[in-house]
């Protein structure tokens, strides 16, 4: 293949690596090659997820299935740091418990909102290793340093996904038809917002930790 290196900017950019009629179309191939994403089922839940930057080094990302535990499937990119570094981090996630079956009481819905980071010292802001996030939904302002798109995720070199495992046993990085990817050297993303279902790390510093529960309506991170 060819390659030139240097830094590629788009400006407010918007990623779903599975849109929606391939997604489908690729549940069943990709549950037959187990090449389900996080190694661990997923909540029925989806949660939201801003940054004010975020800085990750050796990153890739490429598409697959997470899996509740009763098998419901959800087509995810995964977007993988061996490194990162988080200014202004927000993660809100809303729960309706009346749907709890013999709930005596009717409950409002219940939003649980963690944020941490916030500050221009990258010594006090968040920072990962070997950092996993199954995203369906990505907007940011991205610069991607030495990028490869359309590689083949089983190619993928860094410690986040030397060993990527997904949710059955034996699974591996996706191959062939299935196995788009990209990968760069370097991605700085700004004024991000996602929608993930799942996110893991090797270690994760979260300084200046805020966890709240309101229960009056909106305070989801967007």
């Amino acid at each position: 293949m060819s390659q030139t290196y240097g830094k590629t900017r788009w400006k407010r950019f918007a990623l779903v690596m599975v849109p929606g009629i391939a997604a489908t179309a690729a549940v069943g191939v990709a549950m037959a090659n187990n090449a389900l994403a996080a190694s661990f089922s997923v909540s029925g839940q989806s949660f939201k997820v801003t940054t004010q930057e975020l800085h990750g080094k050796n990153f890739a990302q490429f598409g697959s299935i997470d899996a509740e535990a009763n098998g419901t499937p959800h087509p995810v990119a995964v977007s993988a740091f061996d490194s990162a570094t988080i200014k202004g981090l927000c993660q809100s996630v809303v729960t309706d418990p009346n749907i709890i079956p013999g709930l005596p009481w009717k409950l409002p819905k219940i939003t649980l909102r963690l944020e941490a980071g916030y500050s221009d010292d990258v010594a006090k802001q968040v920072s990962a290793k070997n950092l996993l996030i199954d995203l369906d939904q990505l907007n940011a302002d991205a610069e991607f340093t030495n990028i490869n798109i359309g590689q083949d995720a089983a190619t993928l070199k860094g410690t986040a996904t030397e060993n990527w495992k997904g949710a059955l046993p034996g699974s591996t990085k996706p191959t062939g038809k299935v196995g788009f990817a990209q990968a760069a050297e370097k991605a700085d993303l700004y004024n991000v917002q996602q929608t993930a279902w799942a996110t893991s790390a090797g270690t994760f510093t979260l300084n200046g930790l805020k966890l709240n529960l309101h229960t009056d309506g909106g305070h989801e991170c967007y």
